[in-house]
């Protein structure tokens, strides 16, 4: 999504066309008062395009564990019976 970064006195003047053009050309406006940034225009996704987002940025955030194959399914402990395990010391 491209950028564009307008002043606030510009925005006033034009706000109803920037509108149309950020909805139309899937643009990001930034708002500026004497510099910086005091607000940001996006378009509004449609429901699937919402969905297509969030979907990106949750796979984005998983990480796959590296290590040998069936090692997330192996026994913790080489110990089979629980019999067999040590008994915690009481106090």
């Amino acid at each position: 999504m491209a950028t564009k970064t307008i002043p606030a006195g510009l925005f006033k003047q034009g706000c109803l066309a920037l509108l149309d053009e950020v909805a139309e050309q899937n643009l990001e406006l930034v708002v500026t008062k004497r510099g910086r940034p005091v607000a940001r225009v996006v378009p509004i996704l449609g429901a699937r395009q919402q969905e297509a987002v969030i979907l990106a940025h949750m796979r984005e955030r998983v990480r796959v564990p590296v290590g040998r194959p069936g090692e997330l399914m192996a026994p913790s402990s080489t110990l089979t019976r629980w019999d067999l395990m040590p008994k915690a010391k009481s106090r």
